[in-house]
């Protein structure tokens, strides 16, 4: 059974984008960049919201052929186009880069999908993660944290009606403050 995950970099406050959608207190040090980049390259399918999927789709599936492109952005960027990919999306209408488009209930195709065969599994984006922790399926939580205050925006966690007890199983620090806790989530 594939294991789901949600990891994001996150501010210090708890949130993984400042109001207006900013993301630039997150740049990623080299260091960082290429734990994100194995992460992608170990992925066996990544699920994505609409937001998060308009923003990578609009900048990964070329990145590789921008002047200036490094190395690590280029290993990246064909990382991420040849993981298989599913956008939950009701507006969306079509969706390349090897990619499914699924317009029904999250829940029940993230639920079916664990139920099958398959690697592990990645969620990217708060609204479609939110989900997915309330029904219980998330099973790691991949936490970045940058040592800068946000003061709100678009936050890392969703109310939730229970507790959910986590197990510490990494620790990792990397350059400019930023600290990676991952948790797997106590069944």
């Amino acid at each position: 059974m594939p294991r789901l995950a949600f990891g994001m970099n996150l501010s210090l406050d708890g949130y993984i984008a400042a109001p207006g959608d900013d993301l630039g207190w997150s740049v990623p040090s080299d260091e960082l960049f290429q734990w994100w980049s194995d992460r992608v390259g170990a992925t066996g399918l990544s699920l994505y919201g609409r937001r998060l999927w308009e923003t990578m789709s609009s900048h990964w599936p070329t990145a590789d052929q921008q002047p200036g492109a490094t190395p690590a952005e280029i290993e990246y960027a064909r990382r991420w186009r040849d993981m298989p990919k599913v956008v939950f999306s009701s507006t969306t209408r079509t969706v390349d880069w090897n990619t499914r488009l699924v317009t029904s209930d999250a829940v029940t195709e993230i639920t079916r999908l664990k139920a099958g065969d398959g690697g592990p599994m990645d969620i990217a984006g708060a609204t479609l993660a939110a989900g997915a922790m309330r029904a219980g399926l998330i099973d790691e939580y991949a936490i970045v944290t940058h040592p800068v205050l946000v003061g709100g925006g678009t936050p890392f966690f969703a109310a939730l009606g229970n507790w959910v007890h986590l197990t510490l199983v990494e620790t990792r620090m990397f350059p400019d403050g930023v600290v990676l806790t991952r948790y797997e989530t106590r069944r």
